[in-house]
């Protein structure tokens, strides 16, 4: 269920296409958000701006609302009955809450990449291609074009030349590192604006957690992260901006150099010291 206190005008732009905005531009923009889960409000009037093209890390304590907040971008919450939303939450100027948007356009804008990895129990190749079948299911492509399209995504994911003979096997068989790239490269086909990653690295060993890190770099700028991270190192490694939550509510957003040196806020430094969570 959501209530809407900031509905989107009938001016706003449309979701966004292929064309990311330069460096600096906001590309998720929450205003007064609120949600509750039944009786349990879980996020407190969360105003922030991401900029686009850089990757923002979330952090807190276990049940501070890092994962609620991601989630909400997407619009993923809404499987569960009992969640009520009010407030805003605009991806490219265009609130995704509002009436007129369609679940399905969010979705292919906003790409989700969960804490272990979820390849389809299908081939590489189709796993590539199973969201442009899922969102295009008319149009018709020539088999060179879908090849391209599949390279296209594999090559961006760091992931093509391990995989470029054998991409009818299983993607089950691949390795965690190699399944969670896989699903990356699953959402790039539909060109989303967006990709929103909850603990990507929580099931990975160390040196697949270097390499999904790189990745999150070569993908900065074309794409906007936002990351959920319990990981205070990984933070500081793989993120230029850092947002502290606290009990539901946004504590402090800074450059992740400025947060873990100079925090404004007595809490951020009590959790990035180990003195709190």
């Amino acid at each position: 269920m959501v209530d809407r206190e900031l509905i989107a005008s009938s001016a706003d732009p449309p979701l966004p296409g292929a064309e990311p905005p330069g460096l600096g531009f906001i590309a998720v923009e929450t205003r007064a958000l609120n949600l509750w889960y039944g009786r349990f409000q879980a996020l407190f009037d969360v105003n922030l701006r991401i900029k686009a093209g850089c990757i923002t890390s979330l952090i807190g304590p276990s049940g501070c609302g890092k994962s609620t907040l991601l989630r909400s971008v997407n619009r993923i919450n809404e499987r569960l009955g009992y969640v009520r939303t009010t407030g805003s939450i605009r991806v490219m100027g265009q609130d995704v809450l509002a009436p007129s948007v369609e679940l399905i356009q969010v979705r292919k804008q906003v790409g989700m990449v969960f804490q272990r990895p979820n390849p389809l129990p299908l081939s590489i190749r189709d796993n590539v291609l199973f969201g442009l079948r899922l969102h295009e299911p008319d149009r018709h492509r020539r088999r060179s074009e879908r090849e391209e399209i599949v390279e296209r995504a594999l090559r961006t994911v760091l992931l093509w030349d391990k995989v470029k003979d054998r991409l009818h096997h299983d993607a089950t068989a691949l390795s965690l590192e190699e399944q969670q790239k896989l699903c990356i490269a699953r959402l790039l086909p539909v060109k989303p604006v967006v990709l929103l990653m909850d603990e990507p690295c929580s099931a990975l060993d160390p040196k697949a957690t270097e390499a999904v890190e790189e990745l999150m770099w070569e993908l900065r700028g074309e794409y906007t992260l936002i990351i959920v991270t319990h990981n205070m190192a990984q933070a500081r490694r793989a993120s230029e901006e850092c947002i502290f939550m606290l009990l539901g509510r946004v504590v402090e957003h800074a450059a992740t150099d400025t947060l873990f040196v100079t925090p404004r806020a007595k809490e951020t430094a009590d959790y990035i010291e180990g003195r709190y969570g």
